[in-house]
């Protein structure tokens, strides 16, 4: 039941920026000035309301006969030190495992009797709880919620039996390459900071993890002003304000401090595991990226999309529009390739993971860093305008259905305070053209120092000072 999170295509939290007064005002097109009120009247608004004790709930009713609800609190791995590595993912498998009012069968029955969806995943800022339901039941289903993540019995039993199904899931992700690669990514780029961590912890610290440091990450990080109820699909605004009252109304607002971000430096650095009986490489090239309230985020996601993606599996040719793709199918150069975005508070990483023979990683690795020098010197008007609008299309494909949606409404809380409206994105994204996207490209990527992270048969990998003194062009 319990998830793992980690997204190569980011999420549409990922494409936005922090509106401030003095940082990024509202970009408003003339094209958008005209049509502005007829967009905001198509859409369903986001309504928010916070509670006395800092907890705020927010909405979009659609009106639909389902709805999605649930509560995204401002807690991940990021806020655990070496000792802890590992518990606010542990938490969130024991809130499944019996409150002080539901056993574990009760709850499992009682989700399936409402024909129900209950589920939960941790991210390195993030950690979440939700449920799917029928709109009668939201009542039934904001109460489950409340339940486990306020009255969990965390029994030495309980906890005993987790442990191993947390042991087998590390021993099912080592399986996973991708997984692996950007926690290595992860590890070497934010090397002695929290974000170099990884997200279900160390075995060692599985192992020890005790009921007094569940109970204590508990009382630090749920806390009402560090969490956002959200709900879409057919959910009354004021209906789930009554109920937030009635089920978290008793959650203690933050006493004392509330636990600072570490500011986690990036690293240009690079981790190699070569093992010569794998048939491809793995390898994971990146730079620091953009933090949320960046406003460079928008020209850095569509960067992001003029590289776009590819897979030999899906065939393409000369005119693919992406120059990467196109080089790939022409050439065979890997298997396949996608370009990756990831967003944290202050800090990110931007860059690609490929999959490729041997034989080729040297001609790929130059091909990745002559288009992205490209995007520092020579991308065209058109370019930027079809990766414009594939952004769009992304975004809009993103947001189908009222569990993705109201995932959007509480992570764009927790992030910016608010939830960003289609259309002023849809602005900010029209304002950036071809010398916007060189001017950020340049500031990110242009003469920095690499992250790399690389599995496999690596040997024709090159030398990470000739990748480095590639990430430039010398002109005559």
């Amino acid at each position: 039941m319990a998830t793992r999170l980690w997204k190569v295509v980011p999420s549409l939290h990922n494409y936005l920026s922090k509106v401030t007064q003095n940082r990024l005002p509202v970009i408003v097109s003339q094209r958008w000035q005209s049509t502005n009120e007829a967009v905001q009247l198509n859409v369903p608004e986001t309504k928010v309301t916070t509670l006395k004790n800092g907890l705020r709930v927010a909405t979009e009713d659609s009106g639909i006969s389902t709805a999605t609800v649930g509560i995204w609190i401002d807690a991940g791995s990021r806020f655990e030190n070496a000792k802890n590595n590992g518990v606010a993912h542990f938490l969130e498998h024991m809130a499944f495992k019996g409150t002080s009012k539901r056993s574990q069968t009760h709850l499992e029955l009682e989700i399936e009797n409402m024909g129900a969806h209950l589920n939960a995943y941790t991210s390195r800022e993030q950690t979440v709880y939700y449920a799917k339901c029928f709109s009668q039941d939201l009542e039934k289903a904001v109460d489950i919620l409340s339940d486990i993540t306020q009255n969990s019995k965390l029994e030495e039993s309980a906890i005993d039996r987790e442990r191993s199904v947390i042991l087998r899931e590390m021993q099912e992700v080592e399986t996973n390459l991708q997984e692996v690669i950007f926690d290595h990514l992860h590890s070497t780029a934010f090397q002695g900071t929290p974000l170099g961590r990884t997200i279900l912890g160390p075995t060692d610290n599985i192992k020890s993890i005790k009921k007094g440091d569940l109970v204590e990450y508990i009382n630090t990080h749920y806390k009402g002003p560090r969490i956002v109820l959200a709900g879409a699909g057919g959910v009354d605004h004021d209906e789930l304000v009554g109920l937030a009252e009635k089920y978290f109304g008793g959650l203690g607002a933050v006493e004392g401090e509330v636990p600072i971000v570490t500011p986690c430096r990036y690293t240009g650095s690079e981790i190699r595991i070569r093992d010569d009986g794998m048939p491809l490489a793995h390898i994971a090239m990146a730079v620091e990226g953009a933090g949320w309230d960046d406003a460079d985020n928008i020209p850095l996601m569509i960067a992001n999309s003029l590289i776009g993606s590819w897979d030999r599996s899906h065939g393409g040719g000369p005119h693919l529009s992406s120059k990467l793709a196109a080089n790939c199918a022409t050439g065979n150069l890997c298997h396949s390739f996608q370009s990756f975005s990831t967003c944290y508070t202050d800090t990110g990483l931007w860059g690609i993971y490929l999959i490729c023979d041997p034989l080729q990683i040297d001609t790929m690795i130059f091909q990745i860093q002559s288009e992205w020098m490209r995007l520092c010197n020579n991308v065209t008007e058109f370019e930027v305008q079809r990766a414009k609008n594939l952004l769009r299309t992304n975004m809009l494909l993103q947001l189908d259905g009222s569990t993705p949606i109201c995932e959007d409404i509480g992570r764009q809380m927790l992030c910016y305070g608010r939830r960003v409206p289609a259309h002023e994105l849809e602005a900010r994204i029209d304002a950036v053209d071809a010398k916007k996207v060189k001017e950020v490209c340049t500031k990110f990527i242009y003469d920095k120092c690499p992250a790399i992270a690389a599995i496999g048969p690596i040997e024709q990998l090159p030398d990470y000072n000739r990748i480095r003194s590639s990430m430039y062009w010398i002109r005559v």
